[in-house]
């Protein structure tokens, strides 16, 4: 990509979200922007490491790269270690990294921009999922860096060796994250210590993009829970925080909400045929509509759930949440506040809306599938693939990939996890078929109109 069509991306990202990204605090500061200064400042769970473990942690990386990080200063160490762990930098503050708080004294916390914060052909945009993000490496190296300073560690630190967080770079196990922090809870969120703990089904998921957040009712891959402020405050259900911390914050959390609210889709800033989408219209208008609505109509967002058996994806995610699972959550104070259903026995998955599909990718609630070109294209999805850290693949519309028939031998865990493998559990890329009954013009169509949401 030459540097003139980078900048034009650039721009047209940041341009097109909503809400104005500024963290300085001013008199007439809204809501949105309120929401978005307290994700990125203020910390709502205990810290996670330091800032010295972190530009510690390339002396455990594997060679060549530590003798890179050795010859590199400090801030090409910096780089390389956010292009290691899927980190980037926020865009109103360039010295401090989008999907952390970092306070005055050196302490990283985790934020939710950790999986929906990414970047796509190089430039970050808040709201998008982190297809980069690698937090189980990050999490084994500084747990290796603290041991070698015989430092004490972290819930994270411990946590993560009995529970995966995710075996894909760009993938989360969050949903089993929220099953183990609410086993403790009881409808009021006291804790529980007696408890045990549930059966767990892991399983990855692809973090959707925020700026859908608007036109939804409900939230997550299955629509089971309606949207709400308190919705989004169940990952902050770690021991240290007490019931009454959730009554503190919750007024945090609806400028939170607002700022989800606000967002909008960027716009595709590369060249599309305008004569070729307009033909793609009619056809996805006819074919895919109906389910993920008309998109330019202005018309709601029908949110329909479609049955498992006809969507034929991927079932993991479905069936690992369990009926007491979603019945404990409608009756919990998360959902107490909503005058929408908890559904506690969704058929299957809901389509979802297409505005900005063209930055989403990978696609399919797993994050199976690399492209909308392999999307639309059902039997050329790769068995096995990896991405490429900033590229973008203009043609197929989503990630630049390699394609691969097997597995490379690999030397580490960190390493296997940057390749995708849809043969193993919950990582399959059949399913979604609907493409099918289109022609090749009519898929070639639909693709270009596709750019265009």
């Amino acid at each position: 990509m030459n540097k003139h069509l980078a900048l034009i991306l650039f721009q047209a990202m940041i341009a097109s979200l909503h809400a104005p990204l500024q963290a300085t605090v001013h008199a007439n500061e809204t809501t949105a922007e309120r929401g978005y200064r307290l994700l990125t400042t203020k910390a709502y769970l205990p810290a996670d490491f330091h800032q010295t473990d972190f530009d510690d942690a390339w002396q455990v990386w594997p060679e060549p790269l530590r003798n890179e990080a050795a010859e590199a200063d400090r801030a090409g160490r910096r780089s390389l270690a956010f292009t290691r762990y899927g980190l980037t930098p926020r865009p109103d503050d360039p010295g401090r990294p989008l999907q952390y708080v970092v306070d005055e004294a050196g302490n990283w916390t985790m934020n939710c921009f950790a999986c929906h914060g990414g970047q796509v052909a190089g430039h970050v945009i808040p709201g998008l999922p982190n297809s980069n993000f690698a937090l189980m490496t990050l999490t084994e190296e500084i747990r290796q860096t603290k041991l070698a300073k015989n430092k004490p560690l972290s819930r994270m630190d411990i946590g993560s060796m009995f529970m995966p967080l995710g075996t894909s770079n760009g993938t989360t196990n969050a949903v089993m994250f929220g099953v183990a922090l609410s086993a403790y809870r009881d409808a009021d969120l006291n804790i529980h210590l007696d408890r045990p703990l549930p059966d767990f089904v892991h399983h990855d998921m692809d973090a959707p993009a925020w700026w859908q957040f608007h036109r939804k009712s409900h939230i997550y891959a299955d629509a089971f829970a309606p949207k709400s402020h308190r919705a989004l405050m169940q990952f902050l259900l770690v021991r240290e925080n007490s019931p009454e911390k959730f009554h503190e914050w919750e007024a945090d959390y609806r400028d939170i909400y607002a700022f989800l609210e606000s967002l909008r889709p960027p716009r595709d800033p590369f060249a599309v045929d305008v004569e070729l989408a307009a033909a793609g219209r009619t056809v996805f208008d006819n074919n895919c509509a109906k389910c993920h609505g008309d998109q330019g109509s202005g018309q709601p967002y029908p949110g329909h759930v479609i049955s498992i058996d006809e969507v034929a994806t991927d079932r993991v995610r479905l069936d690992a949440l369990t009926v007491d699972h979603r019945r404990g959550y409608a009756r919990s104070w998360f959902a107490a506040d909503s005058a929408a259903q908890t559904d506690v026995q969704p058929i299957g998955y809901v389509a979802p809306p297409l505005d900005g599909v063209w930055a989403t990718a990978p696609y399919l609630h797993n994050g199976s599938v690399p492209t909308l070109w392999h999307l639309l294209h059902a039997s050329e999805r790769p068995r096995i693939w990896r991405r490429s850290v900033e590229g973008y693949d203009v043609r197929r519309v989503g990630l630049e990939v390699q394609v691969l028939g097997r597995l490379p031998r690999v030397k580490s865990s960190a390493e296997l996890r940057e390749y995708f493998d849809t043969r193993r559990a919950g990582k399959s890329a059949d399913g979604h078929l609907f493409p099918e009954v289109l022609s090749a013009d009519e898929k070639t169509a639909v693709l270009e109109y596709l750019k265009t949401l």
